[in-house]
């Protein structure tokens, strides 16, 4: 059973010397609970309530805090030093690409595909390899550029941070490329997917820098999540 949290901040340890790891909200946060309880970190309780207003919790070791924001976000925070570490979706790191950023763990977590989706029977006996350009809505237009710039095609994008199913239903795209779950959300709105581009998980991802100028301490908080994804108890609560 895990102990009941306690925040353990002393005044000695000032905000500026805590270490900060950035975890996204929503469903990836959920899912990387056992994680955090398997790593030995225990955030405040209401870190987990999606309803707390607060950004920034205590845990019960009193050199770490966490902050909770939105998941694109999460490497950013990492990649410019507001966190020393983070949580963050494979995908997002495709679309940044940012060199500041370490992602020694895979963690399991959060699997799921970047995939190119059309209308159903939309474009049947098409062939790709003729087009020389297509618009696509998406909320990755690096990640979406680079796989058609691949195949000779010129993507317009049309960018979109959410309902990426209406965009072909309503002619703002004729494709859409989007992270898919179940596919149920495709499926719902007449959609299929045609290609995957990437399957995603989670990375633990750290600031070199930040790794470079405080390797213990970094270092020893890697360990833990490396042992945590080690431990049987743990690897039961993760995907395949």
């Amino acid at each position: 059973m895990t102990a009941p949290f306690q925040d353990t901040t002393t005044p000695e340890m000032s905000q500026d010397t805590k270490l900060v790891l950035a975890l996204p909200k929503g469903r990836i946060l959920k899912a990387a609970a056992p994680l955090l309880a398997g790593a030995g970190i225990l955030p405040a309780p209401d870190c987990l309530d999606e309803g707390s207003r607060r950004l920034r919790f205590p845990t019960d070791d009193p050199a770490l805090d966490v902050v909770r924001v939105r998941s694109f976000d999460v490497a950013t925070f990492v990649a410019f030093g507001g966190a020393q570490l983070g949580i963050c979706g494979a995908d997002v790191l495709m679309e940044f690409d940012y060199p500041e950023i370490y992602a020694p763990l895979d963690l399991r977590i959060g699997a799921c595909r970047v995939s190119v989706a059309r209308p159903k029977g939309q474009g049947e006996g098409d062939n790709p390899a003729r087009w020389s350009r297509v618009r696509v809505a998406t909320k990755y237009p690096a990640i979406t550029r680079r796989h058609f710039a691949a195949r000779g095609i010129n993507a317009d994008i049309v960018h979109l941070h959410g309902a990426m199913e209406l965009a072909p239903v309503l002619d703002l795209s004729h494709l859409i490329v989007d992270l898919v779950d179940t596919g149920s959300t495709l499926r719902a709105n007449g959609l299929e997917e045609t290609e995957t581009i990437a399957t995603v998980t989670s990375r633990l991802i750290v600031n070199r820098t930040a790794l470079k100028t405080q390797p213990e301490r970094i270092g020893a908080l890697i360990a833990r999540f490396r042992q945590a994804l080690a431990a049987p108890a743990t690897a039961e609560t993760l995907p395949a």
